[in-house]
């Protein structure tokens, strides 16, 4: 089973964090992409107090990101590595298992850390 995600170009995290769209837009993907992310964090949280959906998880990871909390983001990522992997559906022409996505987003704020500590 696939979840469809779409990725917006907007986000500068190499797709990895992007936000997912389920067809009902319950993830908050509008908001993440319009910048709306105060908005998107509230959606979010109410969403993960009964869903720990890994894509939950990585929407609520690109609000993190995108307001500066790296290390939150971090922990998101690593949650979802801990859960069973999920394929997903990144773009209309991709897929990605959410491991991967979540590898991806640790391998970016990895990389972001070290440029900004020279």
């Amino acid at each position: 089973m696939s979840i469809k995600l779409v990725v917006a170009a907007a986000v500068a995290l190499l797709s990895l964090a992007a936000p997912a769209a389920a067809q009902d837009n319950s993830l908050a993907a509008k908001d993440i992409m319009s910048g709306a992310y105060a908005k998107a964090e509230q959606k979010l949280l109410a969403q993960m107090r009964f869903d720990q959906r890994p894509e939950v998880q990585l929407n609520l990871a690109a609000v993190y990101y995108a307001t500066g909390r790296i290390d939150r983001a971090r922990s998101l990522y690593e949650q979802v590595l801990q859960k069973d992997e999920v394929p997903m559906t990144v773009s209309t022409e991709r897929t990605a298992g959410s491991h991967a996505i979540a590898h991806a987003g640790l391998r970016y704020l990895n990389q972001r850390q070290r440029m900004a500590s020279r």
